[in-house]
């Protein structure tokens, strides 16, 4: 057969001629769509009527729906007549099977969703429940358990359960969490990563579902009262609290027992008998952790935000031999990657991890590229590594460190740059602005897509800007700072790919690292010989600042919950 002449090791060993040659397809393919170029099927579909021209392969590869439909009877006609989907929703699934894009909106993602799954398209459900999951806010809790209902979409399913998980105080509240199967809730009080400050708040949620419908839920009741940290509760609570509830006496005996009598925990049988992990995953209340420099970029403070004082109190002081590095929050470590050694000024691969809890430092595997003045980002549990100066030339490659696999190189930038900024948003990494050469500001922005291991073009900023502070806040991209010395703020929209400026910071020319916290955008830099803290206030457009602490430089800024900072010293 033909397709067993395709030489696929040859084009595989030269990733970027197989880039190349994909790149070139695709363009072609496109411009085939845009000019309704040799179309071989029109589709009818109601709601308004509307003829929706298409090509029978791109559709056929892009959904097994499509496929089994040109494989029917049915196929043969030149006009096919869909009946389940709005013409609207169909045009656009049907540009998103040729681009991988599709314009989703609060106001269309239900009806996307549904049609996405009826046409089979796997990566537009995932567009879909990630576009639906950022805006949750928006679209209300109400509407979106009525959509994973009539959906059954088990994509959207999991989503919510690790949203309900983070956010369980919130959840557990509201009318939808009285409605929750006993599964469901079963599955959410077993994780490790609920999002409680005590195990009260776990047993008080118990309780309130519970208490809704006592008749129906009775025999239920131990099968989630098995799922608290029972050993975290004092032998008062125990006797009367737990051991009250229907069918929870023995329960309450067996934790009584393990608390009481340690000598006995071998012969006592127990689900959990830990309490619930603290990590920058799960958390009570977060805050902010700021590096900031106080000489050189070797002599560094780590500040913490006190928000009952409303002021930067140093955490911690870390010394690091090398300047121009980048940093990245890792679970509960800060990753120092990279940078230039202030003795010898040689570029380093060196990659070092510092744990938060314990303040330790530990080695982790190498970067494969030397670099400097690059940039770091975590998606999907994996780190990248992007761009920057090796020390004498520029640099356009890209690597990803996991921890089976070590670093790898992925497809490279299109356009190499240094003292960019790089933010993950929607599954997609956004590198913005930076220098290509030592006079040349930037104002471009690359999107990666991990799934196609390929980087696109977006819209341009506004302004030039290098080294300026980035965050993913509410579905949107915001860039503050940095050079040259003004204080702008241009959002981004990713479904649109517009920008558009909010109010300005008055931060002149200074380091700023912002970070999305509590619901609001947070912006930290310099001011002359302070480090100062503001947050935007959304409704009505302005910055409001906070506090302000000495020091110099601002490197980065994390967000980590406050149960996971020792007491400051």
């Amino acid at each position: 057969m033909a397709t067993s002449c395709i030489q696929r090791p040859a084009l595989q060993s030269d990733s970027s001629a197989l880039n190349r040659f994909m790149e070139k397809l695709m363009a072609k393919i496109f411009r085939f769509y845009d000019e309704q170029s040799l179309i071989d099927v029109t589709f009818k579909v109601s709601n308004p009527t509307a003829l929706v021209p298409a090509h029978r392969l791109i559709l056929a590869a892009a959904s097994p729906y499509f496929e089994n439909i040109f494989n029917s009877d049915q196929g043969n006609n030149p006009i096919i007549e869909i009946n389940d989907v709005d013409s609207d929703i169909f045009e656009r699934l049907t540009t998103f099977c040729y681009t991988g894009q599709a314009l989703i909106t609060v106001n269309n993602v239900g009806a996307m969703l549904k049609a996405a799954i009826l046409l089979q398209l796997d990566d537009a459900i995932t567009r879909c429940v990630e576009y639906l999951m950022a805006n949750i806010s928006e679209y209300t809790l109400h509407d979106a358990y009525m959509l994973e209902r009539e959906t059954r979409c088990q994509l959207l399913k999991q989503k919510f359960i690790d949203y309900e998980t983070r956010n369980f105080m919130e959840i557990s509240q509201s009318d939808e969490f009285l409605n929750f199967d006993v599964e469901r809730f079963k599955y959410i009080l077993e994780s490790d990563n609920l999002n409680i400050t005590r195990e009260e708040d776990a047993f008080d949620a118990i309780n309130r579902w519970f208490n809704y419908d006592v008749p129906a839920r009775e025999e239920q009741l131990p099968l989630l009262i098995a799922c608290l940290r029972l050993t975290q509760f004092d032998a008062d609570f125990l006797l009367r609290r737990i051991r009250p509830l229907p069918g929870c006496e023995l329960l309450a005996f067996k934790a009584f027992s393990w608390i009481s009598k340690p000598e006995a925990r071998t012969n006592i049988n127990m689900r959990f008998t830990e309490p619930r992990g603290v990590s920058a995953a799960n958390c009570g209340e977060k805050t902010l952790l700021a590096l900031c420099c106080v000489e050189t970029w070797t002599n560094s403070k780590l500040l913490q935000y006190n928000k009952t004082e409303d002021k930067l109190q140093e955490y911690a002081s870390i010394n690091f031999n090398y300047q121009f590095h980048r940093t990245i929050l890792k679970d509960d470590n800060i990753l120092f990657t990279g940078g230039e050694n202030k003795d010898d000024e040689t570029t380093s691969n060196i990659v070092r991890s510092w744990n938060i809890r314990n303040k330790t430092w530990q080695y982790l595997p190498a970067m494969k590229q030397a670099r400097n003045s690059h940039s770091v980002v975590e998606l999907n549990g994996k780190i990248y590594a992007i761009g920057g100066f090796d020390g004498e030339k520029l640099l356009s490659s890209v690597e990803r460190y996991t921890t089976s696999d070590g670093w790898e190189f992925v497809s490279s930038l299109n356009v190499g740059r240094y003292g960019a900024s790089t933010v993950a948003l929607n599954g997609k990494i956004y590198v913005i602005g930076g220098v290509k050469d030592y006079f040349s500001l930037l104002k471009s922005v690359e999107c990666y897509n991990p799934d196609s291991n390929t980087w696109t073009s977006c819209a341009n900023m506004r302004e030039y800007k290098h080294s300026p502070g980035v965050a993913a806040h509410k579905g949107h991209i915001y860039v503050v700072g940095c050079f040259p010395a003004n204080g702008t703020v241009e959002r981004y929209d990713p479904q649109r790919n517009t920008w558009s400026q909010i109010c300005s910071l008055n931060v002149g020319q200074s380091i700023t690292s912002c970070v999305s916290l509590e619901n609001k955008l947070w912006a930290i830099f310099s001011s002359g010989n302070k480090i100062s803290v503001s947050v935007y206030d959304e409704e009505n457009d302005r910055w409001e600042q906070k506090c302000a602490s000495p020091g110099t430089n601002v490197i980065s800024c994390f967000v980590v919950p406050v149960a996971l900072l020792t007491s400051i010293e």
